[in-house]
């Protein structure tokens, strides 16, 4: 009786135990268990990741703002040396501004989550590797900034993911220009694409250095010299004359589209203000370089500037012309220059002028600095500062403004008022040669219908 009621346990033992082990996930399941497994470690690891694994660590600094609706984060001048993830923010951002960290590859799916970007700036990393699936997800993006880093190629499957890229920047790049490099070359050069690429110039190899990506004809990219020629052609030893060409904006500066259009143009070691700066342009930083004179219509393409830095040029002189055009410009730094005086007629166009630095100048209070007060006179609203004498030594250090009211105050107003001119007190003058050729020529230059019909005929007797 013991020897069955044992018999009977055994086997119900043996029947309970399969059925547990079929319980447990990941084992009796083949490989449906092991993915469920895996899918199930995924799942932990990521949520382990997202809710304080390294995004938090990577950009705890970053900021969030709002710009006229639109979503941004500023993850500038981070040190960060890789892309920090989507969970990090409380929202998907529309603009993520990456410049001036450490980056060098860019791996497949970095941007994963970032599905509402517009626009993604990466301009002055370390970047030397995109890989073709970078940019997977980011088909709302119209603007990607990748100049000032180090990208010798980069494949035209990297851009297709993003179907609405309308401004993409590859400038001051080592380009590589060989025969990976041909479906890039020739996607960038579709007419529709004239936002794409512009100003990108190759490095390499010898024979195309300094060709623009835009214009450099694709055949050449796969063409292999020759090794067994040896012959040298006497032409290719005679290098010729480099012409000297005025410096350029947009590969000389660097310039950030958001939240305004900005150029950062400091300690570049301009002699001039460069050309091509483009007419959207809001803010510009020229300061700290060697500008010594602005002349007449250098920012005439810039009709949108709303403030302008000058300042720390050694700047001496300021044609009257130099800021023709800049009608919506509101702050002006035209301090610690050598500036004597602001020549006539240079502020004129600057109606809606708010603020003006003139600090750290060697002001020189004769008769020249007169205009300078009378425009901050007829423009109360304008805040200005640094406006003192430096010479003569009488007036050095006293304020330019009391220096001008003193200088009135030593000529008395009725001689101001009573001067008049002896040519026209001396009749002996009258209807002379020169007297007549005068009116002659006044006559002319009025426009004929502005010219008022005179009434009566005046005759002088002698």
């Amino acid at each position: 009786m013991h020897v069955t009621s044992s018999l009977l346990l055994a086997s119900l033992l043996l029947l309970l135990l399969p059925s547990t082990e079929m319980k447990r996930p990941g084992k009796g399941r083949g490989l449906r268990g092991v993915r469920h497994k895996l899918t199930h470690d995924r799942v932990r690891s990521a949520t382990r990741h997202s809710r304080s694994g390294p995004s938090k660590l990577v950009a705890p600094d970053c900021s969030e703002l709002t710009e006229s609706g639109d979503f941004f984060v500023d993850c500038q001048d981070r040190h960060l040396t890789s892309i920090p993830t989507s969970q990090t923010w409380s929202k998907q951002p529309k603009h993520l501004l990456l410049a001036r960290n450490r980056i060098i590859v860019l791996r497949d799916g970095a941007f994963f989550g970032f599905e509402s970007l517009t626009s993604l700036d990466l301009q002055q990393n370390q970047i030397s590797l995109v890989e073709e699936g970078a940019f997977q997800g980011l088909t709302r993006l119209t603007t990607l900034l990748l100049q000032h880093n180090r990208l010798g190629t980069l494949s035209e499957e990297a851009i297709i993911p993003m179907p609405n890229l309308r401004y993409l920047r590859l400038y001051d790049n080592p380009w590589n220009c060989l025969c990976p490099m041909d479906s890039l070359i020739r996607t960038l050069q579709v007419p529709s694409n004239r936002n794409l690429g512009n100003h990108a110039r190759c490095a390499e190899p010898i024979r195309l250095k300094g060709m623009k990506l835009k214009q450099i004809d694709p055949k050449l990219l796969c063409k292999e010299t020759d090794p067994a020629s040896n012959v040298t052609d006497p032409t290719d030893l005679v290098k010729p004359i480099p012409i000297r060409i005025k410096p350029d904006a947009t590969t000389l500066c660097h310039t950030y589209l958001f939240p305004q259009i900005r150029m950062d143009c400091s300690k570049r070691g301009l002699t001039e203000v460069p050309t091509g700066i483009p007419e959207d342009v809001v803010h510009i930083d020229l300061s700290h370089n060697s500008i010594r004179h602005l002349k007449a219509r250098n920012f005439q393409t810039a009709r949108s500037l709303r403030t302008l830095n000058i300042s720390h040029n050694n700047m001496e002189h300021i044609d009257t012309a130099s800021l023709f055009g800049l009608l919506h410009l509101r702050e002006l730094d035209l301090s610690d220059n050598s500036l004597h005086f602001i020549q006539y007629g240079v502020l004129e166009d600057l109606y809606f002028l708010s603020q003006l630095k003139l600090g750290g100048n060697p002001w020189v209070c004769d008769y020249s600095i007169h205009y300078m007060v009378y425009w901050l006179r007829l423009h109360p609203g304008v805040r200005h500062s640094g406006l003192l004498c430096h010479s003569p030594p009488e007036h050095t250090g006293k304020s330019v403004a009391k220096y001008v009211h003193s200088y009135n105050g030593e000529c008395p107003k009725d001689r101001q008022q009573n001067r008049t001119d002896p040519d026209q007190t001396n009749p002996e003058l009258w209807n002379t040669p020169m007297e007549v050729q005068g009116e002659l020529e006044e006559e002319e230059l009025e426009p004929s219908h502005l010219r008022v019909p005179q009434k009566y005929q005046i005759i002088r007797l002698s």
